[in-house]
């Protein structure tokens, strides 16, 4: 992970595939100790734009043993992911959109307590930024408009 390639897509996808092979051989108490780490990664693959980058990751989901995993530790993971999945939605890739849609099926049927739960963490944190935003833009026009009198 602390190699992770950021800016090139084509390793990105290489290091997914990679990453499958090593995951189907991680005992689960070693699969808890990166599994935050692992998933903060994951989610930013899954939010990707390049559709190769984030069709990869939601691959990982169709591995049965990754989804035990998965299933095992989900109180942690999907508060991870959550806000990807979400935002995947509206990925501009059918396929992509699709597999997202097969991803947030699955944590549903795992605990759909649990997704509610989350999902409503995540719009509650998503309208606080969007505030924040606002507040921002806000002062950056007062500012401006500041500027430009005194100019």
């Amino acid at each position: 992970l602390k190699f992770w390639p950021l800016t090139n897509s084509q390793k990105e996808v290489l290091f997914l595939g990679e990453l499958e092979e090593i995951l189907e051989l991680t005992q689960a108490q070693e699969f808890q100790q990166v599994m935050v780490p692992l998933f903060r990664v994951l989610a930013r693959c899954l939010r990707s734009s390049h559709f190769q980058v984030s069709e990869r990751a939601l691959f990982l989901w169709n591995n049965e043993y990754i989804v035990s995993l998965v299933a095992q530790n989900r109180d942690e993971i999907l508060p991870l992911i959550i806000g990807a999945l979400e935002e995947n939605e509206g990925h501009w890739n059918a396929a992509v959109h699709g597999l997202t849609v097969n991803v947030r099926k699955l944590f549903m049927q795992m605990d759909t307590q649990l997704w509610m739960q989350c999902k409503e963490e995540w719009e509650k944190q998503e309208e606080e930024g969007k505030k924040a935003r606002e507040v921002a833009q806000g002062k950056w026009a007062k500012l401006e408009a500041l500027a430009s009198t005194k100019s």
